[in-house]
């Protein structure tokens, strides 16, 4: 059987392209596959324990079954369409996000704009590039902003993140949330940023004064 591999952030330069088409033999899990990959390309090692694997944008444990077809992702730790949640290759416009949630029985509206700064691990940052598996990314944004609205009553959540290569002082994330009343909204954006943060397949590189490293600390 065939699967497609698709390859992200540091595990993608450690393999050295971005998708792959592997044949593999009927019965193979997600665990015979990352054994594969580690003995086919070594450089995996050092990031492999950090490594989720997806298949078809869904997390995968080790003894899932591989089928014909399946697209399957290498996800390095994270750093963060038509929905309320969206990945852009473009500026981010605040006052569209905040209009995604915004209505007649709103009473907060709180939004967090995460912004690229200049220094970050006592180094001094030129600019930054974010990747993301579009796909998946956005479907989990909708997971998190779902989340946001089952835990804070009547909270309404919207989330838009760059990608691509963002200058000092650009934005590079956006999350609005709005209630019938604040302590609600806060409690939402709060949320749902910190979450992004966690489970959203987005990476950031950092490209400093004295190299370029990937960051999977979620500062």
């Amino acid at each position: 059987m065939r699967v497609r591999l698709r390859l992200f952030g540091a595990v993608r330069e450690a393999v050295g392209s971005k998708e792959l088409e592997l044949s593999l033999a009927p019965g193979v899990r997600v665990a015979d596959l990352r054994a594969l990959l580690l003995r086919q390309f070594p450089g995996l090692g050092p990031l492999d324990p950090r490594v989720r694997i997806s298949v078809n944008q869904e997390f995968a444990e080790g003894d899932a079954l591989l089928a014909e077809g399946d697209e399957v992702a290498l996800l390095p730790p994270v750093a963060g369409g038509a929905g309320a949640c969206t990945i852009s290759s473009s500026s981010l416009d605040v006052e569209a996000v905040v209009k995604r949630v915004t209505g007649p029985g709103v009473g907060g509206v709180v939004t967090f704009i995460g912004t690229v700064r200049d220094h970050a691990r006592g180094r001094s940052i030129r600019h930054l590039e974010y990747e993301a598996y579009p796909e998946m990314a956005e479907r989990e944004m909708e997971r998190i902003a779902d989340e946001a609205a089952a835990r804070f009553p009547g909270a309404r959540v919207a989330i838009t993140h760059r990608t691509g290569h963002l200058e000092v002082g650009e934005i590079a994330v956006v999350v609005a949330a709005a209630a019938p009343h604040r302590a609600e909204a806060f409690s939402a954006c709060r949320f749902a940023i910190d979450t992004l943060k966690e489970r959203v397949p987005i990476w950031k590189k950092e490209i400093a004064s004295d190299g370029a490293y990937w960051v999977d600390d979620h500062a």
